[in-house]
């Protein structure tokens, strides 16, 4: 049995993919079956430790990102996708996988044409309230398609589509209460703020940090995730903000949390401030209260739709770029972190939101199809 994963340039797209492989290992053990062979064609391997951890062998597959708005880097781009198409053709034909797994985005496009060209399988995920450009065209032809939000089922044609929720792994879904605090050197007692802009950091929410650093700090304690390119200038600019501030111990910044450190993070947390990606479904299923604030409709067509429908599910508020003053923002965190019980209801909603087992729901999907394509 051979697999193919693919999906493009974010880390919302490349965990699920990690999540879902280990629970296609699990179930092929399970049923006696011959261990599968599991590949991932994408632009970079992203993550090749975690390739290397789950047995999923790369190959490097070019790819353009078309991007909604003006940029001379699209016409670099345009070359990249016809590139791409060649290459992926090429990739896949050696595979010849039993299906392909594609989490979406431009880095999935060459290898979903190259499935329609070969006519193999496709399983699709859509993790966005709205399908990206490349899983809208990839779900007339995919053989089954899962959805993170209920509302997006209404995209697809309806006879191949289930909502399975969002596969998240489980090396991050349980958050670690016992002795987080103690091992991030938090103050016990003190109301603590998780600040997450997605797996590569967000500069927007950094400097909305920065801004209010010292009010915050006078009240509350902050795990700070900058991301790694944002690091030492934000940790700069903190210590300016801080200054001889004696509460600047509070201020807790790292440039990436690895599997452990997120759940201690998540453990010691009251509430976070995130990004309204596929990290949305991590803070769910944490059971934790959250702001959102939305990548612009501007450049993300997906963030804010995201954002609302999670909102709308009691789970979150919103704050919009726009809007993102010091004042709103900094009232925002006192309202929040100031109320047990609105947090408590939060909370309840986020983990109603939350649906478990989506990996494995999926990966039964792949399997099957994967058994059918081979005795094909």
């Amino acid at each position: 049995m051979r697999i193919v994963f693919t999906g493009g340039g974010t880390g919302g797209h490349f965990y699920p993919l990690i999540a879902i492989a280990e629970q296609v290992r699990l179930l092929a053990r399970a049923e006696r079956l011959v261990e599968p062979d599991l590949y991932y064609l994408a632009p970079d391997p992203y993550n090749p430790g975690a390739l290397f951890d789950h047995g999923i062998k790369f190959r490097r597959v070019p790819a353009g990102k078309m991007r909604r708005y003006f940029s001379p880097l699209n016409v670099l781009d345009a070359f990249k996708v016809v590139v791409g198409i060649f290459v992926g053709l090429i990739e896949v034909f050696k595979i010849f996988p039993d299906v392909i797994f594609s989490k979406g985005g431009y880095g999935a496009f060459p290898i979903v044409f190259a499935a329609r060209v070969l006519r193999i399988p496709v399983v699709l995920h859509e993790s966005d309230s709205r399908p990206g450009r490349v899983n809208a065209w990839t779900g007339r032809f995919a053989a089954r398609i899962a959805v993170s939000y209920a509302e997006t089922a209404k995209a697809f044609p309806a006879g191949k589509v289930a909502w399975t929720g969002q596969p998240v792994r489980r090396a991050v879904e349980t958050p670690v209460h016992d002795g987080a605090r103690e091992h991030l050197r938090l103050e016990l007692h003190t109301p603590t703020l998780l600040v997450l802009g997605g797996s590569q950091g967000a500069q927007m929410i950094n400097r909305a940090v920065l801004s209010a650093l010292k009010e915050i700090v006078a009240d509350f304690q902050i795990i700070h995730q900058t991301g790694k390119a944002h690091f030492a200038e934000t940790k700069a600019l903190a210590g300016v903000e801080l200054g001889d501030s004696p509460r600047a111990s509070r201020y807790l910044p790292f440039d990436y949390l690895d599997d452990l450190a997120m759940r201690m993070a998540a453990g010691a947390a009251d509430l976070v401030i995130t990004r309204a990606g596929s990290q949305l479904f991590e803070i769910a299923a944490w059971g934790l209260p959250s702001i959102v604030i939305p990548i612009p409709e501007a450049i993300s067509h997906d963030q804010r739709t995201n954002a609302y429908t999670y909102a709308r599910a009691g789970a979150g508020v919103v704050l919009e770029e726009n809007n993102l003053t010091k004042d709103v923002f900094l009232s925002e965190i006192r309202r929040l972190l100031n109320s047990e019980p609105l947090r408590r209801e939060m909370s309840e909603a986020a983990k109603r939101f939350a649906k478990p087992d989506a990996d494995v729901a999926i990966a039964k999907e792949i399997v099957q199809i994967a058994i059918a394509h081979e005795e094909a």
